[in-house]
C-alpha cells in the first residue's frame, strides 16, 4: 500500500533540526510549541522510526533522523517550487535591505537564502554600510529594512539582540600588548569613539595606525598584527578576541536593532522582518508592532 508522507509534519522537522529546538522552530512556523511537538510525534510514528535523540537537554537527531532531514530538505524545496508555479501567489517586488558589514556574519547569510528560496521573483538587494550611512539612506528612503548597531534602541526601531562589544587582532597576535596601543578603524566606524574614551578613561595611550574608508584594508592590517580592532562578539570568524585577562578595558554591550519603513512593500518587508527576528529569536510580538503588516 502506497503511503504520503505529512509534508506539514516534515516541514516542522526540518525546521526543528535546523533551529536546533522545538521552541525556535515553533516561532519560525508561527505554531504554539505544542502543535510542533505533536507534528514530529506523527512523523515519527507513521515512519516507524525514532527521529530526535531527547537523552539530552538539547535535542539531537538519530541516524534515521539524519537521513530523513537529507530527503526532507529536498522535498520541502520541490515542494514549495511547485507551489510557486502554479499558483498566483507568488510574491513580486523590490526590496532594499541594509546592513552594517561587521554583523552579516553569522546570521544574513542564511536570512538571504531562506527569502530568495521562498521568493524567487523577488529582487533583493543587500546594501552593506556603516549604520550612520544606513540611516541616513532609511530617512532618505533609499533602503527599506535596516540593521544598525547603537549603544541604544530608538523607539522606531526593535531590539534584535545585546551583543558583547570585544578588542580583536590577529590570531596569537602580540600587538595589543604594546603601548601607545595601536589601533585600526575605518573612518566613519560607530564603535571607533567607543573604543577610544574606554582607553581613555583608564589610562591607556594609543595611537591610530590604520585608518581607512575600506574594511578590507582594515581586516588586512589586523590579520597582520599591525594593530587591534574592536566588534561585536561573534561577527568576524578570521580574527580572534584577544585573551588580554583585564589588561584592556572591557567594552560596554551594543545593541542590534531593526528599523522597517512604513512605506516599505509590505507584506515582502513583513516576511524579510520576520525572518531577521527567528533568526536572532527575539520576540514575535516586537516585529508586528511595526507597521509593515
Amino acid at each position: 500500500m502506497t503511503r504520503n508522507l505529512d509534508l506539514t509534519a516534515l516541514r516542522s522537522f526540518v525546521t526543528v533540526a535546523e533551529t536546533g529546538g522545538v521552541t525556535r522552530a515553533a516561532g519560525q512556523l508561527h505554531l504554539t510549541q505544542s502543535a510542533v511537538s505533536m507534528q514530529l510525534k506523527r512523523l515519527e510514528q507513521a515512519l516507524g522510526q525514532t527521529l530526535l535523540d531527547r537523552s539530552n537537554r538539547s535535542i539531537s537527531l538519530t541516524a534515521q533522523g539524519e537521513l530523513l532531514l537529507s530527503y526532507g530538505r529536498r522535498l520541502l524545496a520541490l515542494n514549495d517550487e511547485v507551489w510557486s508555479r502554479m499558483t498566483n501567489q507568488v510574491y513580486e517586488g523590490e526590496l532594499v535591505f541594509g546592513v552594517p558589514h561587521d554583523i552579516i556574519y553569522p546570521h544574513i547569510p542564511g536570512v538571504l537564502k531562506k527569502f530568495t528560496a521562498a521568493y524567487p521573483r523577488v529582487k533583493l538587494q543587500l546594501v552593506s554600510s556603516f549604520t550612520k550611512d544606513l540611516k541616513a539612506q532609511f530617512a532618505a528612503g533609499d533602503v527599506d529594512i535596516i540593521l544598525t548597531t547603537e549603544n541604544t534602541t530608538p523607539e522606531d526601531a526593535i531590539n534584535l539582540a545585546s551583543a558583547e562589544f570585544v578588542w580583536l587582532g590577529a590570531p596569537g597576535g602580540i600587538a595589543w600588548k604594546t603601548r601607545p596601543l595601536r589601533l585600526a578603524y575605518e573612518t566613519n566606524c560607530l564603535f571607533r569613539p567607543v573604543a577610544q574614551k574606554a582607553l581613555d578613561d583608564v589610562g591607556i595611550p594609543w595611537e591610530m595606525v590604520v585608518e581607512s574608508n575600506s574594511t578590507m584594508t582594515i581586516e588586512a592590517s589586523l590579520s597582520a598584527d599591525m594593530a587591534v580592532h574592536s566588534r561585536l562578539r561573534g561577527t568576524q570568524p578570521y580574527l580572534e578576541e584577544v585573551p588580554h585577562k583585564g589588561e584592556l578595558p572591557k567594552l560596554p554591550d551594543m545593541q542590534i536593532n531593526m528599523m522597517v519603513a512604513p512605506k516599505a512593500n509590505a507584506p515582502l518587508a513583513h516576511h524579510l522582518a520576520e525572518m531577521v527576528r527567528a533568526a536572532y529569536c527575539c520576540d514575535a510580538s516586537d516585529t508586528r508592532r511595526l507597521a509593515i503588516v
